[in-house]
């Protein structure tokens, strides 16, 4: 008899332990809210929201400007030159 109710007190503790604290906020409640400040996907800085809408407007009016060919081949192969030092580290030394 003793054992049955140690067994079920020791549960009770581990499903009261795994409980959040009360004082945190619910994920249902964080998922409602309107977020009211962003940040920069330039330089990371804080932003209202009303510079925010005005900044991704202006990112989508005027697209990113075009890289050379030249430019964007060597960028291929020092992501390949990386990749392969990866895997071989005793060659292209």
């Amino acid at each position: 008899m003793l054992g049955i109710s140690t067994c079920s007190i020791l549960t009770l503790t581990h499903a009261a332990a795994a409980l959040p604290p009360p004082e945190d906020t619910p994920e249902e409640v964080l998922r409602t809210e309107i977020i009211l400040e962003a940040r920069s996907p330039l330089d990371g800085e804080p932003l209202t929201a009303a510079e925010y809408a005005e900044l991704q407007d202006y990112l989508s009016r005027y697209p990113e400007p075009e890289i050379a060919p030249e430019i964007r081949q060597l960028i291929r192969l020092l992501y390949l030159r990386r990749a392969i030092r990866s895997v071989f580290p005793f060659l292209l030394r």
